[in-house]
């Protein structure tokens, strides 16, 4: 059975910005600057920091998992199937990075500051709380997952040097639990970062790494195509007992293939930090297609050359498949290269979560100096750091809880295919086409309306039939 992978299957959620005593709930909707209790942010992004964000949020550690659903749709459906997602994933970011400012007869024009913002501002509160409940269950699954992952990899380093030294990988060294927990204490430590605004550094970071394990993996696999004398694998894929059983692996991989796009859902508070001019749509569509053909240009790469490589044999993390290589230590780097990019990757999809629930806190209780107090720190040599107990209090037994969940339930990535299938469809198509269709106000039956529409449809289709798969998958592997 492969190894399941952890699907970038999160939006971002709604989040109050400009917290300031006695105001109102309209005044607080029409900000789009994040001030918060850390003083003004000015939003002064450009076209290559949104690159960095959506890079780090796009390229996980799932990369290495696409030559497996290459494997299953072959030479020619799987590098089309990539093509097609990646053209779906662009059309989405488009239709999302025009819905983010609106003309507002009372407030003027407004800069939505998250995806639910969006969502509530073009289809109503009761849209916004449906849309919520999505990406409520998706942003803390996927810090669970995110522990898991980066432990598995940390301790892949160990197994390996383990291998290396005396010949028994299982007798030496810490378990998983030990490595979530030094994970979870390097979380601690980065989430008291104040918010989105101020993570550029570690998304650049991230997004360096990513690349790196990439083409590590990439040049492993060239390698072994090399070393073969000619490239594994066939038109059809890898072969199966009967017609149903390649059915549901094919859903399977379709479904991999379409979560390895997920940064539709963070589009909103990337553009959010985009300075203008020129217009933040124009910036983010700019970083839309240039960060789409940089993920795609890899996904390719890893996937086709991951496959040739290992042919029916392809493993479901391609790294697995160079465990035993005579250069360990380029694989012990890629694993390291994964923890560091898992580590900004956290943050990216945290931090909204962590703004929604403090700003939402400070709403309700603006008196309260425990939730608004800010103080700062100084240490010798070392600017000086703002805190506030809110912020220290919340998001520490946030890191603390999915630390503690993913340590009692190891293997709870394994029901993250199915979150993901039902998480797609609404927060990557669903929604973006409803709420373009709002703004533009488009009247029924004309060819933009059909066409989106029938867009609309067929992401549904091809999400129920993901999500089948994904079910199905885990069903299996608990009966194997």
């Amino acid at each position: 059975m492969r190894e399941m992978k952890v699907q970038d299957m999160t939006a971002p959620l709604f989040w109050i910005p400009n917290m300031k005593k006695n105001v109102t709930s309209k005044e607080l909707s029409s900000s789009h600057i994040f001030s918060g209790i850390d003083g003004e942010c000015v939003s002064a992004g450009t076209v290559w920091t949104a690159v960095a964000h959506i890079v780090t949020g796009a390229i996980g550690s799932g990369v290495l998992s696409l030559a497996w659903s290459i494997a299953q749709l072959g030479w020619i459906g799987g590098p089309l199937t990539i093509v097609f997602f990646a053209a779906i994933t662009l059309l989405s970011s488009f239709l999302l990075s025009s819905t983010y400012r609106s003309p507002d007869p009372e407030l003027g024009p407004h800069r939505s500051s998250s995806y639910l913002d969006a969502v509530n501002l073009h289809k109503g509160e009761g849209n916004s709380r449906f849309c919520g409940v999505f990406v409520n269950v998706s942003l803390y699954g996927l810090g669970i997952a995110y522990v898991i992952t980066a432990a598995i990899s940390m301790r892949a380093i160990q197994k390996s040097n383990c291998s290396q030294d005396n010949g028994n990988e299982e007798t030496c060294g810490f378990g998983d639990g030990y490595f979530m927990f030094i994970f979870g204490a390097m979380q601690v430590l980065l989430s008291q970062i104040p918010n989105f605004h101020n993570i550029q550094w570690l998304s650049i970071l991230a997004a360096i790494m990513s690349f790196a394990y990439a083409f590590i993996g990439m040049g492993l696999s060239i390698g072994q195509v090399k070393e073969n004398g000619h490239a594994e694998g066939s038109i059809e894929g890898i072969p199966t007992s009967s017609g149903m059983e390649k059915l549901w692996l094919i859903a399977q991989a379709l479904g991999d293939i379409a979560f390895s796009y997920p940064f539709s859902v963070i589009l909103i508070e990337i553009q959010d930090t985009l300075k203008s001019p020129p217009p933040e749509n124009v910036t983010m569509k700019r970083a839309s297609t240039i960060s789409v053909i940089i993920t795609t240009f890899f996904y390719l790469c890893c996937g086709c050359f991951g496959y040739a490589a290992f042919g029916n044999d392809t493993p479901g993390n391609l790294l697995a498949g160079f465990a035993h290589y005579n250069k360990h230590w380029l694989v012990d780097f890629s694993n390291a290269c994964i923890v560091i990019h898992l580590v900004g990757a956290y943050q990216v999809y945290s931090q909204p979560f962590f703004a929604n629930v403090e700003n939402w806190l400070r709403f309700k209780f603006p008196d309260s100096e425990f939730a608004n107090g800010t103080y700062y720190l100084k240490l010798p040599l070392l600017p000086a750091f703002p805190l506030n107990f809110l912020r220290l209090t919340f998001r520490t037994a946030y890191v603390a809880s999915t630390t503690g969940i993913a340590m009692i339930f190891p293997y709870f990535n394994q029901i993250l295919g199915v979150l993901a299938g039902i998480i797609y469809y609404p927060l990557s198509i669903y929604f973006p086409v409803e709420m373009y269709l709002s703004k533009g106000n488009i009247e029924e039956w004309t060819a933009k309306w059909t066409m989106l529409r029938t867009f609309s449809i067929v992401g549904f289709l091809v999400g129920l039939f993901t999500l089948i798969g994904s079910i199905e998958g885990i069903v299996s592997a608990k009966l194997s």
